[in-house]
């Protein structure tokens, strides 16, 4: 996918996309009909068994308004054993459920002569756009997604970024990557975002340091408060451990306020980080492994990464949305309807 503006000074990946980190895939699942505006996105850390073989991970909530699930065993135990799965608020629940029975399908031992599985659930809430009481996703919508998994997957209106806004116009999913050489090694840091934040009329946007809101004059939205959410997720090939995962979950912020964002109120900022080094086997005969960890002498090139990624994955969840009429009737313009604002900004 063409790259379409350059947030600092770090080369991307091949797609400039979480997928750049080997072996993740990204899979959608898309309802968009007028009424029933809404998906599910999925993340594999890997393409195996994920319960056997586990992957390092961390979290961090800089803001709470939200209801994801798995959250709390990922930072007790600093691992994960799902697919992360992207929905809407009131699908939680049964997304959740989906994924249970699709971890049983593959792992017939899960809850009986072994532990049982912690599934892991972002949400935001896409109610604006979609009708999310009718709670249209199902089992058969995550197996759709997860057998949809791919290195070139789309962003914008897709999967579970079919309904969300982003200050007041379309969002969604966006992803962007970054190499980083240290000590003469190359690694990859992607990151990909469910962009739902930002008050309604654009007030707040940021533009690679172009404050738009008082560029944009005729925005058909009435002004409202941040009422948002987004979640991130990052993959690295970086051999760090859950703390030091955690330290990157929380640099994502960062690179979210630079887009204009205050953490309103009710907005979900939730953050979730894994390395695709040390795996973690579920069962073993050692009761001491050797792991290789990444020196936090050297993780400021990871931490900017981070930031750098974060900014221009949320754009690209903007710049790669069309235009969408709510199920009320509301249209959510795209963001490239006012690209003479800001074009001058794009990569040539």
């Amino acid at each position: 996918m063409k790259r379409l503006i350059k947030i600092g000074d770090f080369p991307t990946g091949i797609n400039n996309n979480i997928c750049d980190v080997e072996g993740v895939l990204v899979g959608h699942y898309t309802i968009c009909n007028g009424k029933n505006n809404t998906g599910i996105t999925t993340i594999l850390p890997h393409s195996g068994n994920l319960f056997k073989n586990k992957v390092v991970a961390g979290s961090y909530v800089y803001n709470g308004f939200g209801k994801s699930i798995g959250l709390v065993q990922v930072n007790e135990l600093g691992s994960i054993e799902t697919p992360i799965i992207l929905t809407n608020t009131l699908s939680v629940g049964k997304v959740s459920d989906a994924l249970i029975d699709y971890m049983l399908t593959e792992n017939s031992d899960i809850g009986r002569t072994t532990s049982t599985i912690n599934p892991i659930i972002l949400e935001c809430n896409d109610g604006s756009i979609n009708d999310i009481q009718d709670r249209v996703l199902n089992f058969d919508s995550l197996i759709s997604a997860i057998h949809d998994a791919r290195v070139d997957f789309s962003e914008g209106s897709i999967g579970a970024g079919c309904g969300m806004k982003c200050h007041g116009f379309k969002g969604g999913i966006g992803s962007s990557s970054r190499i980083i050489n240290i000590e003469d090694i190359d690694y990859t840091i992607g990151v990909l975002v469910n962009s739902n934040f930002g008050s309604s009329n654009g007030e707040d946007l940021i533009i690679k340091g172009r404050h738009m809101g008082p560029l944009i004059k005729d925005y058909n939205l009435k002004k409202e408060e941040d009422k948002g959410s987004i979640i991130v997720v990052i993959a690295t090939d970086l051999p760090l451990d859950s703390r030091q995962l955690e330290r990157l979950c929380k640099r994502a912020e960062l690179g979210i306020s630079r887009t204009g964002s205050y953490a309103g109120n009710g907005s979900g900022d939730i953050m979730v980080a894994f390395s695709t080094q040390n795996m973690i086997k579920h069962y073993t005969e050692n009761q001491v492994e050797n792991v290789i960890r990444f020196s936090d002498n050297f993780i400021n090139k990871a931490f900017k990464a981070v930031v750098d990624a974060t900014e221009e994955a949320v754009l690209n969840s903007m710049f790669h949305a069309d235009g969408i009429r709510s199920y009320n009737g509301i249209y959510y313009k795209s963001l490239t309807e006012y690209i003479d604002l800001y074009k001058d900004l794009l990569k040539k």
